[in-house]
């Protein structure tokens, strides 16, 4: 695409979600003009939760198709100009930043605001996807409530799982966690907690087959050394890892040895000035909508100012 032919933008922000519309709300009505593309999954990861109760101002709780609506409609409201599709590649190598879009749309962009989330790892078993969302969950603290008193499984050794684990014990009647080495890879500590809690239960060397349920999840199949065995449960949780949507950024940007993408502490700045990072690609602790949806506004006005103070430096 010729230089004539690229679309000027004073802010890019790849990504949807709590992080991407929130951000591209507090753009907005700090008339940054803000275009946002929303990725594979327009949404984010909200998008497959049936319903979220720990989001504030939602008394009766919402799907996460209907939040993700909402913000939406909310960041359009402000003239957010929002793209369903996905952002290729990007060039922070030099000034304005440079963007192509699956459409063959290439953007100069003033400033990036980096939305695109995290994915949680999953088993890969065709039941395991039949029943995300009734039964299966890759979030304790998103779905744990309603799973009080309950029998559930943890499938994980590590201080993910471990964390999961302890939580849903706050709650459940009985955790069990499928573990399929002969110990836990969790730190010490982790591994103490949930050795002395009464009502986890570790299932050592033990590998999930099947997920079986009728309308939702009641019984695991489990691998073990001496044969098979039907593990009454009514949810599921995979606590394997998440893998931060990074890839294209990781040339550009400073990450952990993960891939997720390293801000400066207190801030949404990344290695490069003029770029910013929200919500779960640089967050590998909390993972929260709401945390989500606070990074998206630090990325907004850090971004604001970012411009601000550039325009000043020019006039000096």
């Amino acid at each position: 695409m010729s230089t004539s032919e690229t679309e000027k933008i004073k802010c890019l922000i790849i990504g949807s979600g709590p992080a991407g519309y929130t951000a591209a709300i507090y753009a907005a009505r700090a008339n940054l003009n803000p275009v946002i593309y929303t990725g594979m999954q327009p949404g984010g990861q909200l998008t497959a939760t049936t319903e979220i109760d720990n989001f504030p101002g939602y008394p009766d709780g919402v799907s996460g198709q209907q939040m993700m609506d909402d913000l939406q409609k909310q960041a359009e409201r402000f003239h957010t100009d929002v793209r369903f599709g996905i952002i290729k590649s990007v060039n922070f190598g030099a000034y304005p930043f440079v963007a192509l879009a699956d459409d063959g749309n290439q953007m100069e962009a003033e400033t990036v605001i980096i939305a695109t989330g995290a994915s949680a790892k999953y088993l890969g078993l065709p039941s395991e996807e039949k029943y995300k969302g009734l039964g299966v969950s890759a979030c304790a603290t998103c779905d744990g409530f309603f799973y009080r008193g309950k029998e559930v499984a943890v499938v994980g050794g590590g201080d993910t799982a471990c964390e999961e684990a302890s939580y849903l014990a706050g709650l459940c009647r009985k955790v069990y966690m499928i573990v399929r080495r002969n110990e836990l890879r969790a730190s010490k500590a982790m591994q103490k907690r949930v050795l002395t809690t009464p009502n986890i239960e570790i299932l050592w060397e033990t590998q999930t087959k099947e997920i079986i349920g009728e309308e939702k999840v009641n019984a695991v199949r489990l691998s073990t050394g001496t044969g098979d065995r039907i593990l009454p449960v009514e949810g599921v949780f995979i606590a394997i890892g998440h893998h931060p949507n990074s890839e294209i950024f990781r040339k550009w940007l400073k990450t952990d040895e993960t891939g997720y993408i390293q801000t400066v502490a207190g801030t949404s700045k990344t290695s490069i000035d003029g770029v910013f990072a929200c919500g779960d690609v640089q967050d590998p602790s909390y993972r929260q909508a709401v945390t989500a949806a606070g990074s998206g506004c630090k990325a907004a006005i850090d971004a604001e100012r970012y411009l601000l103070e550039k325009r000043q430096g020019q006039r000096i």
